[in-house]
This record gives structure tokens, sequence and C-alpha cells, in this order.
């Protein structure tokens, strides 16, 4: 446990430094932006390896008997989040987390303002349903209430950064997924957000049907079908 902890840590530390814009600003300053882009990426990626093998260590602790459904919630929960989290990172977005540097704003804000962390909490939401013991609901628990309460230090922060732009690029978006689209805006596309199904759909493909998520974390999730 001290070293699930220890990781979890690491990994809310980590991903602090991108919502503190005087440490954020003063690294890139030092080493420029490309090196802090492919510093950071390997740094997040060690930490979820290190996060992933603390959780994985752990005692198994089942919480409730696992049925097909629970895998069925799996399967529509994790591509949805999954394909806004890629949409929302390639995506053109002043108003949240993007990796492209632009005043544009990309389609798939239509239909939340802040795609990558309503992305990854959907997609860690529905890895509890289908896991059902204690280590998944700490790890994946954890990955949604850290992406759920970013969001309003990431509105915050978009806020003031952009001033009196802020309206203008907010408009017709919302905070809740699809809650501008029930208020009768028309939903809308483009090449990031057909260019991050198609990744959707393959990076799905492989995970499930050509032994990819077997091969990252030892486990099958068809085979709770058979």
């Amino acid at each position: 446990m001290i070293s699930f902890v220890s990781a979890f840590a690491f990994f809310l530390l980590l991903h602090s430094i991108p919502a503190i814009p005087v440490v954020r600003s003063s690294i890139v300053s030092r080493i420029g932006r490309p090196t802090y882009f492919v510093g950071y990426s390997t740094a997040s990626v060690v930490a979820l390896i290190w996060l992933f093998s603390a959780a994985l260590a752990l005692d198994y602790i089942p919480l409730w008997d696992l049925r097909p459904w629970h895998a069925a919630v799996t399967f529509v929960l994790a591509p949805l989040g999954g394909f806004l989290v890629i949409a929302g990172l390639l995506s053109a977005n002043p108003l949240s987390i993007a990796i492209r540097q632009s005043d544009d704003v990309g389609a798939v804000v239509g239909i939340t303002r802040h795609p990558v962390l309503w992305g990854f909490a959907i997609w860690a939401s529905g890895h509890i349903v289908a896991n059902g013991d204690l280590r998944s609901l700490l790890l994946f628990g954890g990955f949604a209430l850290f992406s759920l309460g970013s969001i309003a230090i990431t509105e915050k922060r978009a806020r003031r950064r952009l001033g009196d732009r802020w309206k203008t690029f907010s408009k017709g978006t919302s905070i809740v997924p699809l809650a501008a689209f029930f208020s009768g805006r028309r939903p809308t596309c483009d090449l990031p957000m057909l260019l991050s199904a198609l990744i959707t759909v393959a990076l799905g493909a492989w995970l499930l049907f050509a032994g990819g998520h077997a091969l990252l974390f030892g486990a099958d999730p068809i085979a709770v079908f058979s």
C-alpha cells in the first residue's frame, strides 16, 4: 500500500505542474517547449507504469460479483472516454487541456469544453464497474476523482487567462457533456474528431481482439463472455 500511495502522490504532483502557470512557464523558458513536452510525456508514462504496477501488487479484495453486463458497461464507457481524450488532445482548445496551441476552437469543444478531463473520468469509471475489487476502486476511482476535480481548476484558470475573450471562445459550449447540444446547439465534426474516431476504433480493436489488453495488463476483457 505504501508503494501505491507513493505512486499516486507522484502522479498527482506531476500532473499538477500544468495547473501552475508560474512553474510551467519557468520550466518551458529554461528547457524549451519541445523538450518540456517530451520530458513531461515520458515522466507521465513512467508514473502510470509505476502506479499500475503498485496497484496490481495489492491484494485482490472483491467488492461485488462480476456479471457479463459489467464488462458491457466498460465496452461502452472506455471507448467513449478514450475518444474524448484523444480528440481533446488533438483539437485546438484554448479553454482546457490540449496539445495544439491555437486561438481556434475544435468541434469536440461543442461536446464539452473539457474533453480530456471528462474522457479520462469516463474511461476510469467504466473500469471500476468491470473489475469490482478494492484495488481497482482505489486506482480508477482516484483517476476519476482527480479528473473531475481538475475541471473547476481548469475552468477558473481559463477564465483568468483569456479574460474578455473567454465568452467568445466558450459560446455554444458547456462544462457538462452535451449540455449545449440539448440546449439547441447543432453538433459539428472536424478532421481531429474524425482522426480521433479512427484511432479509437483501431486501438480498441487491438486491445480487445489482438491481445493488446492482455499483453499490457494481463487480463483479457473478452474472456468474460466465454
